[in-house]
């Protein structure tokens, strides 16, 4: 059992199943731009997409592999993929809704810490029925920085208002893992098959969800 106050969320691959989406956009941008279709995107690339804003991440894609006009066309275009997956498609995780009941009943203060668009996060979370959960949404378009760096947790914690000891970061990237035990946090890492690095995440988090189990298993 957790001795939790405050608890940070992410939310794509940790609250909901969303990591597919990445998938779904790759089959968008080749049809959209069919002559770079088949480009092979480093793993470096891909990694620092996954993890970037939004725009930095479309930004990047163009700026290394010349697909499209600009990077604000394919931040349009994602946009468009995005906005309709959270609107219409996308689904918890096992156990998710069960695990932030439980700690609603323990009084435990909850707000959510994305890489994603603040709007996108929203649409999922009332598509999903979890809004009300969450006392607010922090995303890193606000700071224009990612989870490399603590910025987006050290605004969360100071909003809930609890000591680092007893606050809580849920998160399913290996970045994120490093960053929030950097600065004292407690983690729970959190498998997702889309995600590298599932060894040095399971070492470094303070708890870790398996293949097959949920968020329940703290309870």
């Amino acid at each position: 059992m957790l001795d939790v106050k405050a608890a940070i969320f992410d939310m794509d691959g940790t609250l909901v199943d969303s990591l597919m989406l990445w998938d779904i956009l790759t089959a968008a941008l080749e049809r959209a731009y069919p002559e770079k279709a088949g480009t092979v995107i480093s793993e470096e690339d891909n990694k620092a997409i996954r993890v970037l804003p939004l725009r930095d991440g479309m930004q990047l894609l163009h700026d290394h592999y010349g697909i499209g006009v600009s990077g604000e066309e394919l931040f349009e275009l994602e946009t468009r993929v995005f906005s309709d997956f959270y609107s219409h498609q996308v689904q918890l995780k096992p156990g998710v809704r069960e695990f932030l009941d439980y700690l609603r009943s323990r009084g435990v203060r909850m707000c959510i810490a994305s890489a994603t668009d603040p709007l996108l996060v929203e649409a999922a979370l009332e598509h999903c029925g979890i809004r009300h959960y969450f006392d607010t949404v922090f995303s890193c378009s606000m700071l224009g920085k990612g989870k490399d760096t603590p910025d987006i947790y050290l605004m969360a914690e100071e909003y809930l208002g609890s000591d680092r000891a007893h606050t809580w970061v849920f998160e399913d990237a290996f970045v994120a893992i490093r960053t929030a035990t950097g600065i004292g946090m407690q983690t729970v890492g959190i498998y997702d098959k889309y995600n590298p690095y599932q060894d040095e995440i399971k070492a470094m988090a303070t708890h870790y969800i398996e293949p097959g189990e949920t968020l329940m298993k703290l309870v």
